[in-house]
C-alpha cells in the first residue's frame, strides 16, 4: 500500500486529487465571492473548507509516514531544490488557507460549522441581528489577512506545480504526471 519508486499509492494518488480539486475549487470560489460579493455562497465555502483541513491533516500524516516519491529521472540541483520548495509551500499551505479562514471567520463573529453543525457560533449585535459583533478584531483581521496571502501563495504554488508537471510529461516524456494519474 506504500509508494514505490516506479508506482505510487491509491491513498497518495487519491489524496493528492481529492485536495488538489477541492483546494482549486475553494480559491476560485474564494475569488469570485469576495469580488462578486456572493454572500450566499459563503456558508458551503467554510463548510467544505473546514472539512477540506481535515483531508489535508491526512495527507500530511501519509506523507510523513510514506514519505516523499522518489524522483521520476534525474534532474538538476536546482530543480530538485525547486520541486522541493514547492512542494512544502503546497503542503503547508493547504492547512494554512482552512486554518487562517477558520480563523477569520470565527474571530469576526460570523461563525462557521460543517453544513449547518455550528462549530463557531455567530455572534450578532444586540438589538440588530442582521450585524454581527466579532468576537476579535485583531484576530479577524489577522486572520482575513492571513487567509488572503496564503490563498495567493497557494495559487502560485499551484501554477508552479502545474507548470512542473507538464515540463515533466511533454518536455522531459518522464513518468512524473503518469505515476501521480495511476499509469
Amino acid at each position: 500500500m506504500m509508494d514505490k519508486a516506479d508506482k505510487l499509492s491509491k491513498i497518495t494518488i487519491s489524496l493528492h486529487w481529492i485536495t488538489a480539486v477541492v483546494i482549486m475549487g475553494l480559491c476560485a470560489a474564494g475569488l469570485y465571492m469576495t469580488r462578486a460579493e456572493a454572500w450566499a455562497l459563503y456558508p458551503v465555502h467554510k463548510s467544505i473548507g473546514v472539512l477540506v483541513f481535515f483531508i489535508a491533516l491526512l495527507r500530511v500524516i501519509w506523507r510523513v509516514r510514506n514519505g516523499w516519491p522518489a524522483a521520476a529521472a534525474d534532474y538538476s540541483q536546482i530543480e530538485q531544490r525547486m520541486a522541493k520548495i514547492v512542494k512544502w509551500v503546497l503542503i503547508i499551505a493547504t492547512l494554512a488557507l482552512p486554518i487562517t479562514g477558520m480563523l477569520f471567520s470565527g474571530a469576526s463573529g460570523h461563525g462557521f460549522g460543517i453544513f449547518g453543525l455550528v462549530i463557531v457560533p455567530s455572534q450578532h449585535m444586540p438589538g440588530d441581528p442582521d450585524q454581527v459583533l466579532a468576537y476579535s478584531e485583531f484576530w479577524a483581521k489577522t486572520g482575513e489577512s492571513l487567509h488572503q496571502a496564503t490563498a495567493y501563495i497557494l495559487i502560485a504554488a499551484i501554477l508552479l506545480h502545474l507548470a512542473g508537471a507538464f515540463k515533466h510529461h511533454f518536455i522531459d516524456k518522464d513518468a512524473t504526471l503518469k505515476r501521480m494519474l495511476g499509469k
